[in-house]
């Protein structure tokens, strides 16, 4: 089943989509209050939407993310995307062994998220905006310290994430060894719409990898293709991780991390490829197997430059 939030005729709502048509969920329930029901409980409430509500045509609604998730979670689970990174912001090679010993994650702010076609304006000070190619679990049942198998079964549906990335900014606030954060603080897409788990179940593999084909395009150029399956470590792995001596719950997104072999654009510079940062009109779409399609038009910044903040004081001496 696919849920979707979406506006229509000034109202924010979420429905099932089904043959390019969207059936309203009934009572008022948003995709988030769906998603609290669990796995049994949406797919009977979405085909309740099905039989009842009449169906919505969807090239006339705008979507939104799929949901108001509680938290977002980023990993960086592709070795790939790792080592081409590596070297295009330090200029050497190999992944710091630290990458393998366990998932590493950031949190991501949920209010900067936006949808399926949404514009992407680029950010105060950026010159090198990038995008990122990733899948994001999400999480359908409570759990706290879960091992990976439990874990699995907590994951209610996926969606597509592209992290943006102002490059620029992300490298300054990286050297304080402390981040991403204002370079990721802007965009991030989610959607088309949350794809449950039941639908994808037929391609994980034998080692609990989804083995989904995802691909970027540039202006209709294809600049990365990659297979889902070549994570580090498969979801129930990430949320296993996540829950440790943490409650992960109901709505929360967990990202995959960037894909390899041109998820990203530093990517591609690490390893010598001449692309340019995106512009304004640059349209990127990236599509995953079984999940859909979601592109964005890059536009320049509707509002003017805040005023700077200033650096920093000298280091007060004061202990009165």
């Amino acid at each position: 089943m696919r849920l979707a939030t979406y506006r229509h005729e000034g109202r924010v709502r979420a429905g099932v989509l089904v043959n390019d048509h969207l059936h309203d969920l009934p009572n008022g329930y948003t995709a988030l209050d769906a998603v609290c029901l669990g796995l049994v409980e949406l797919l009977d409430l979405g085909n309740r939407a099905i039989n009842s509500a009449p169906p919505v045509p969807l090239t006339e609604v705008r979507l939104l993310p799929p949901l108001t998730p509680p938290t977002v979670r980023d990993f960086v689970a592709f070795e790939e995307h790792v080592e081409g990174v590596v070297r295009s912001v330090s200029g050497s090679a190999g992944v710091a062994p630290e990458w393998y010993e366990a998932p590493t994650f950031y949190f991501t702010n949920p209010s900067a998220l936006i949808g399926a076609h949404d514009p992407v304006e680029v950010p105060h000070g950026c010159e090198k905006l990038d995008f990122e190619l990733e899948v994001a679990a999400v999480i359908g049942r409570e759990g706290i310290d879960l091992d990976p198998v439990a874990a699995r079964k907590h994951i209610i549906g996926y969606t597509i994430l592209n992290d943006w990335s102002a490059r620029d900014l992300q490298a300054r606030e990286m050297r304080v060894n402390l981040g991403p954060a204002k370079g990721k603080d802007f965009a991030s897409t989610l959607g088309p719409w949350l794809v449950t788990a039941d639908e994808l179940e037929a391609h994980h593999d034998a080692d609990g990898f989804l083995r989904l084909r995802m691909t970027v395009e540039v202006n209709g150029r294809l600049v990365g293709e990659d297979l889902l399956s070549n994570m580090g470590w498969p979801f129930g792995d990430l949320v296993a991780y996540a829950s440790r001596g943490a409650w992960v719950r109901p709505g929360d997104v967990l990202g995959s991390g960037t894909a390899g072999n041109g998820g990203c654009l530093a990517e591609l510079w690490g390893r010598g490829v001449d692309i340019p940062p995106l512009r304004p009109g640059d349209q990127v779409t990236m599509t995953v197997e079984g999940i859909g399609t979601v592109t964005n038009t890059v536009t320049a910044r509707s509002s003017p430059p805040p005023p700077p903040v200033r650096p920093a004081r000298a280091r007060p001496r004061d202990r009165g």
